[in-house]
């Protein structure tokens, strides 16, 4: 496993953000580490995803920055072009995994099925994104589908309906590395620049991670 994905399962939550104004990239990757989690995935789901991905590159190069939503080949290129350290994916096509192997990038793909799972092991990945996580079975389902991968290793990033209330049911999973949190910092905190809120959600989110024993304090 790369540093930057020992480093994400060592803080087991990552925040997935989607931001819609450039200006908000450094100061929302401020309130996240102030609250203790220096990570996030930035979604590219809007027009000012890849500039707020530079960005937090230029100016908080020590931060764990990822992109997500890699569909195509050229997203993955845009991405690593950016600044990105880690890249992140729904699901996985060959042309997309042969594109990311010659970034040399941490990759997370996704996998909901044996099949998607399957296609991940063969490409040389055993860490998988399962997306979205509460509409597809959630942590029932990932404990099932993780049994006939244990002798590979293979371990999972659930995304997708993950809140305060069932947290501690993914990070208790052995199969579960870390967590693609959303609600730590919404759209709608950021139009509002509540960075003070994201802060609080991040280091609820820590000190929930903490006292439940899946996180050393």
């Amino acid at each position: 496993m790369s540093d930057v994905l020992a480093e994400l399962g060592s803080l087991r939550i990552v925040p997935v953000v989607e931001i819609e104004r450039v200006e908000d990239a450094v100061p929302l990757a401020d309130a996240l580490a102030a609250g203790g989690l220096p990570a996030v995935e930035i979604t590219l789901r809007t027009a000012s995803a890849l500039d707020a991905v530079r960005a937090i590159a230029d100016a908080r190069p020590e931060f764990l920055l990822g992109a997500g939503t890699i569909i195509t080949a050229s997203d993955a290129q845009r991405a690593a072009e950016a600044g990105a350290r880690f890249l992140v994916s729904p699901g996985l096509t060959p042309t997309l995994a042969a594109a990311v192997r010659q970034l040399d990038l941490p990759f997370i793909p996704g996998a909901v099925t044996a099949g998607e799972a399957m296609a991940a092991v063969e490409e040389g990945w055993d860490l998988v994104k399962f997306f979205p996580a509460e509409t597809s079975g959630g942590i029932a389902a990932i404990t099932a589908l993780a049994g006939p991968f244990a002798t590979r290793g293979v371990r999972f990033m659930p995304t997708g309906g993950i809140r305060p209330a069932n947290l501690d049911r993914y990070l208790a999973s052995p199969v579960v590395a870390a967590v693609g949190g959303t609600w730590i910092a919404t759209a709608q905190h950021l139009r509002d620049g509540d960075y003070a809120g994201i802060t609080e959600r991040a280091s609820a989110a820590v000190s929930a991670a903490q006292q439940s024993g899946v996180l050393a304090s």
